[in-house]
C-alpha cells in the first residue's frame, strides 16, 4: 500500500475508534441526565439504576457483535466491515440526540432508548478488532505494532472527548438548559465526528493480504475454524484478554472513585490526575507499538511488563493509602507508563497470533469475552472484595493475579512479530 493510502487506513482506523468510545464514555458520564429524562416516574436511585443497566446492556451485546462482525470480517473482507461497524454506532448516537423523552412519547421513550444502546453494542464488538485486523494487515511488516497502536490511540481521545464534551456541556449551559435541550448537542457532535469516520472509510481499498488469503479459504466457516483449529490460540487470547482487562479498568476507570472512597480524596481531583495518565496514554502507545516493532520482540515485552506491574502493585497501592495528590500522581504516572505496553503492542500480537483464514472471528470473540465480559466486571468485583475482604488496597492482589496470568500467556504464546504476518 502506497504511503498516502497508509495514512488514510490510520486515520480511518483512529477516527472510527475515536466515535465508539466518545459515544460510550459520553453515555455513562451523562446518565444521571439521561436518568431523569427517560425513567421520571422512579425514584432517583432506581432511574440511575435503569440507565446504568442500559449501560451494561450495551457491553453484553460485545460477545454477540464479535461474533457477527468476526465472520464478516472474514467473508466479506475488512474494510467493508468496518463501514458497517462505524454506521451502526453513529445513526443510532444521531436517533439518541433527537430521541423524545418520556415527557413526549412516554414508556416508548425508554424503549427506544434500550435498542439505540443494543445496536451500539453490538457495532462495538466488531468496530476494534476489525481496525485492528485491518491496520495491521495493510501495514509493512515492520510497522505492524506502530499501525496497531492507533487503534487503542483512538479509543484514548474518544474517552477524553466524551468526559471533555460532558464536563463542558454542564459547565457552558444552566442545569435547566441542560435537561431541556443542551443534552442533546454531544450527541449530535457525536454524529458529526462519525460523519468524518465514514467518509475516510467509503473508499478503503481491500486489505491485500486478505484477498490473497481469502480465495484460498477453507469451506469451513471462519467461526467453527476458530473454535477448532485454532483452539490454542482462542484460548491464549481469551486469557491474556480477561487479565489485560483488569489491568485497564483498576487504574484507568476504578482508581478515581477508589482513591475517593478509600483516601477521601475529593472526586473532582481524584478525576482529573486520572484525565492526566490519560493524556499521557496517547503520547506512549504510540511509542510502545514502535518499540515492539524495532527493539524488543512483542511477546517478551509485554512480559517484561507485566511482571514489573506484579511486583509494584502492592509497595503502589500502599503508597496510594499514605501520600496524598503527589502520591497519587507518581502512582497514578508509573501504572500509566506500564499499562502503555500492552496498549501499544498488544493489537498487533492479537492479529499475528491468528491465521488469516479466521483472524477476525478468533480475534473478535476472544478480545471481546476476555476484554467486555471480565473487564467490564472489575469494578464491581473490585468494590466487593474490599466489602468482603476489610482490606483496603484489595485491587492490589487483582492487579497482581492479573499480571502473573499475562506474564505467564506471553511466555506460553509464540512470538510472530518479526515473521511475515500468515
Amino acid at each position: 500500500m502506497v504511503v498516502g493510502k497508509q495514512r488514510t487506513a490510520l486515520l480511518a482506523g483512529f477516527i472510527g475508534n475515536v466515535v465508539e468510545w466518545y459515544d460510550f464514555a459520553l453515555y455513562g458520564y451523562m446518565a444521571g441526565i439521561i436518568a431523569g429524562l427517560f425513567f421520571p416516574e422512579q425514584s432517583k436511585t432506581a432511574g440511575l439504576i435503569a440507565t446504568y443497566g442500559i449501560f451494561a446492556a450495551g457491553f453484553l451485546m460485545r460477545p454477540l457483535g464479535s461474533a457477527v462482525f468476526g465472520w464478516l470480517g472474514d467473508t466479506i473482507g475488512r474494510s467493508r466491515t468496518m463501514m458497517i461497524s462505524v454506521s451502526m454506532m453513529v445513526v443510532p448516537t444521531v436517533f439518541l440526540g433527537i430521541l423524545p423523552t418520556h415527557e413526549t412519547i412516554g414508556v416508548w421513550a425508554p424503549v427506544l432508548l434500550v435498542m439505540i444502546r443494543l445496536v451500539q453494542g453490538l457495532s462495538v464488538g466488531g468496530e476494534f478488532s476489525s481496525s485492528v485486523t485491518y491496520l495491521v494487515e495493510t501495514a509493512e511488516d515492520g510497522r505492524r505494532g506502530y499501525a496497531g497502536s492507533w487503534a487503542n490511540t483512538g479509543s484514548m481521545v474518544g474517552m477524553l472527548l466524551g468526559a471533555g464534551a460532558a464536563a463542558s456541556l454542564t459547565g457552558l449551559l444552566s442545569a435547566d438548559e441542560v435537561t431541556s435541550w443542551g443534552w442533546r448537542i454531544p450527541f449530535l457532535l457525536g454524529g458529526v465526528i462519525g460523519g468524518v469516520a465514514i467518509f475516510l472509510r467509503r473508499k478503503l481499498p481491500q486489505s491485500q493480504h486478505f484477498k490473497r488469503h481469502h480465495r484460498e479459504r477453507p469451506e469451513t466457516s471462519p467461526l467453527i475454524q476458530a473454535f477448532t483449529t485454532n483452539r490454542l490460540e482462542m484460548i491464549q487470547a481469551f486469557l491474556f484478554a480477561s487479565a489485560y482487562g483488569v489491568l485497564f479498568y483498576i487504574p484507568l476507570v476504578y482508581m478515581p472513585e477508589w482513591l475517593h472512597d478509600q483516601t477521601g480524596m475529593a472526586r473532582h481531583l481524584a478525576l482529573q490526575i486520572n484525565t492526566g495518565g490519560t493524556a499521557l496514554l496517547l503520547l506512549l502507545i504510540p511509542v510502545s507499538g514502535w518499540l515492539g516493532d524495532r527493539l524488543i520482540r512483542r511477546t517478551y515485552f509485554i512480559a517484561a511488563a507485566m511482571l514489573c506491574l506484579a511486583l509494584l502493585a502492592f509497595p503502589l497501592y500502599t503508597w496510594l493509602l499514605g501520600d496524598g495528590m503527589w502520591g497519587a500522581i507518581i502512582v497514578q504516572g508509573t501504572m500509566v507508563v506500564i499499562l502503555a505496553v500492552p496498549l501499544g503492542s498488544a493489537p498487533a500480537m492479537f492479529v499475528e497470533l491468528f491465521p488469516a483464514a479466521d483472524r477476525l472471528s478468533g480475534y473478535s470473540i476472544s478480545y471481546n469475552l476476555g476484554l467486555g465480559v471480565i473487564g467490564g466486571a472489575t469494578p464491581m468485583f473490585a468494590t466487593w472484595l474490599i466489602h468482603v475482604s476489610g482490606f483496603t488496597i484489595a485491587p492490589a492482589g487483582m492487579l497482581m493475579g492479573a499480571s502473573l496470568l499475562a506474564f505467564t500467556v506471553m511466555l506460553w504464546m509464540k512470538d510472530r512479530s518479526r515473521e511475515p504476518l500468515q
